[in-house]
């Protein structure tokens, strides 16, 4: 995951070792990098799975972890960092220490208020804080089984998440649950609206890979779904809060195309990333697609980049590393992306900064 802070700093969060979360900080546009001290085992920062992102105007830093048991095969705690001094200190909250917590994520409203969302045996799990993250609290079950696959928050404080069927790391499965969960009122209730496209799932694991299905709010209350299938990548806008949907093919598939991500900002300004491709072929991708006018979106892609993440097989062979590879709109007009570094053979660890300007 990354974002972009106010003051122009970049974070860059993944998977950590435990149990200290993981997060690196550039000051200068990403030319370097410095990890960040979020804290101590003992101040509740904790993490080594999923993680998310998200910052406020006022420039609060919102920095939400997963701690997965890796003898249990389960999810264990869901814990949130807030830095309100860009990173310097820290405040941390468990959320929840149930079996099977899974898939948090963090999104912060226009008018301050962050809410997070995971997923347990139990359903979909939401809290929220209108005091920058000193206390937290539950709201109604967004739904009662099923995965959080992605949250995303309007600029009114509208509400989107996707309950996909599977959950607890892909362990447990829900047959027949594939849908939007939509909120108006900062999650007092909940709608629910069929996803656009068309999207196939199977038990433990899809034979097309699938996991993070991703939405975004632009400033104008748009939402946006971009997903793809073998037929190719595909992009889906309502304005009237999921009612009803219009759907773009932005491209055929000429190989496997997978794991999604979508961030958005003004009026239909859209940055995706994907993969595509396997093994030696496997490569990461980012466009940047301008929705803003009438008509069909203009679908604007980068060349596809060489990774260096490997499998831990042997031969090794060329991995995602991940579920997705955030993207984020900076603020200068550039696109700002990071996708994993996870090379055993040479010893190299960490990530690649990517960077795609305007165009």
């Amino acid at each position: 995951m990354v974002v972009e802070h106010p003051d122009g700093s970049l974070f860059v969060a993944s998977y950590g070792n435990p149990p200290r979360p993981t997060l690196w900080k550039s000051s200068d546009h990403g030319a370097t990098w410095k990890r960040v001290d979020v804290g101590t085992e003992a101040q509740n920062a904790v993490g080594n799975s999923d993680v998310s992102l998200a910052v406020a105007s006022d420039g609060t830093l919102y920095f939400v972890n997963l701690l997965f048991d890796r003898e249990k095969m389960e999810g264990a705690q869901v814990s949130i960092g807030v830095s309100r001094d860009a990173g310097a200190t820290w405040r941390w909250s468990v959320l929840t220490r149930n079996r099977f917590a899974d898939r948090p994520w963090v999104g912060v409203s226009g008018e301050g208020v962050a809410h997070v969302i995971w997923s347990d045996d139990t359903g979909v799990h939401h809290v929220v804080s209108r005091d920058r993250g000193a206390t937290w609290s539950e709201r109604a079950r967004v739904f009662h089984t099923g995965g959080s696959s992605h949250l995303a928050v309007g600029p009114k404080g509208e509400l989107a998440v996707y309950i996909s069927p599977a959950y607890a790391g892909g362990f447990k499965f829900a047959p027949g649950i594939d849908h939007l969960a939509l909120s108006t009122d900062g999650g007092e209730s909940w709608l629910n609206r069929p996803a656009p496209g068309d999207r196939e799932w199977g038990e433990q694991a899809s034979a097309f890979p699938r996991w993070v299905e991703p939405l975004a709010w632009d400033a104008t209350g748009a939402l946006y779904s971009f997903w793809t299938n073998p037929e190719g990548l595909w992009l889906a806008r309502s304005s009237d809060r999921g009612a009803t949907w219009t759907t773009w093919k932005l491209a055929a598939a000429n190989e496997r195309a997978y794991f999604p991500y979508l961030a958005a900002r003004g009026q239909g300004e859209l940055a995706v990333s994907w993969f595509s491709g396997q093994d030696a072929a496997l490569r990461f991708n980012v466009a940047r697609i301008d929705a803003s006018a009438p008509g069909a979106p203009r679908f604007l892609p980068s060349q596809p980049m060489q990774l260096d993440s490997w499998s831990r097989t042997d031969p090794p062979h060329l991995d995602p590393a991940g579920e997705y590879s955030g993207v984020t709109l900076l603020r200068d007009g550039g696109i700002g992306a990071a996708t994993p570094i996870f090379n055993s053979k040479n010893n190299r660890f960490g990530f690649t900064w990517w960077r795609f300007e305007s165009r």
